[in-house]
């Protein structure tokens, strides 16, 4: 069976570039970090991204929506896929190497399926889903670690919140799926981001205050960095390779955005990661596979014509 979207070098190149975007947001943020609390940083994240694709919508000339229940949905997205996960993974990172943060983050597929399947009656858990799930599963709980199971401490709580903000990502899916069908991505993308803005500038306004624009060079290159690379332009790349590749095909940044973000920890930060870390990465890489399913029906048709 071919592929309905053959990769052209090109395709290869910008899901490089796009794993190597969000892989350099995990530095960014933890960068910024040392002098911007974290729902300032993510206020940040989300409130100036939204300006730049509000004005890529006008450029554009793309149809804004007015019905007010389409705002409304944009307001649940902006929290479930922005506001929650954004926050909660920026705090973890606090506790926890941005490598790890990464491989907790390819989860997010994992949960996504399972999240797809308790509340859409189109999407049935089969087996072979359920084996990558449960396979996937085991990577987390390997990356987590056991001595982390045993002793709860703010590292483990840290690990939990990061694990939160890809449930949070899991849930948005859906929602985006059953609510936001209608948009142009980019529009959606905007709407979204403002939804969040309108949660998290408030809310780190009363947690930190009124932000202060005495930084360091390094942190104002790090936010702008997460804003306008790895938010903003991200977005803008990654809905420009799903049209070009397809969903599933783009799923594949999902694996190249942790050696990315790993690489960066290590030469940066002087980050070292524990050998249970890669195990679970690796144990989520083979969970992701077999989620796809491609490459095993490839195997398939190679083997049936071989014999």
């Amino acid at each position: 069976m071919s592929d309905p979207h053959p990769f052209a070098g090109r395709i290869w190149a910008e899901l490089l570039l796009l794993a190597c975007l969000w892989g350099g947001s995990f530095l960014a943020i933890r960068l910024a970090l040392n002098e911007v609390p974290f729902a300032t940083s993510v206020a940040h994240r989300v409130f100036w991204a939204a300006l730049i694709l509000w004005a890529y919508v006008w450029w554009r000339g793309l149809p804004v929506p007015k019905d007010p229940q389409v705002w409304g949905a944009l307001l649940v997205m902006g929290l479930l896929n922005n506001a929650i996960p954004f926050s909660l993974m920026a705090w973890g990172q606090l506790y926890i190497p941005t490598g790890l943060t990464s491989v907790f983050n390819a989860g997010t597929a994992i949960f996504g399926v399972v999240v797809a399947a308790l509340l859409l009656r189109d999407e049935r858990l089969t087996l072979r889903k359920a084996a990558g799930a449960l396979i996937g599963f085991f990577g987390v709980a390997t990356a987590i670690g056991l001595d982390s199971v045993r002793h709860i401490d703010i590292t483990s709580l840290a690990q939990l919140a990061v694990i939160g903000g890809t449930i949070s990502y899991a849930f948005a899916s859906v929602w985006a799926r059953v609510h936001l069908s209608g948009l142009t991505p980019q529009v959606a993308a905007a709407g979204m981001l403002t939804g969040s803005s309108l949660i998290m500038v408030p809310a780190a306004l009363i947690l930190d205050g009124p932000p202060t624009f005495a930084l360091a060079a390094t942190t104002f290159a790090a936010i702008g960095y997460y804003v306008v690379f790895a938010t903003a332009g991200a977005y803008l790349l990654y809905y420009r390779l799903i049209a070009a590749a397809g969903a599933a095909n783009t799923m594949i940044v999902t694996l190249l955005i942790p050696p990315v973000s790993i690489l960066l920890g290590a030469i940066v930060l002087h980050e070292t990661l524990s050998p249970n870390v890669y195990a679970g990465l690796a144990l989520l890489a083979l969970g992701l596979i077999i989620l796809d399913g491609r490459l095993l029906r490839r195997q398939s048709f190679v083997s049936g014509r071989s014999s």
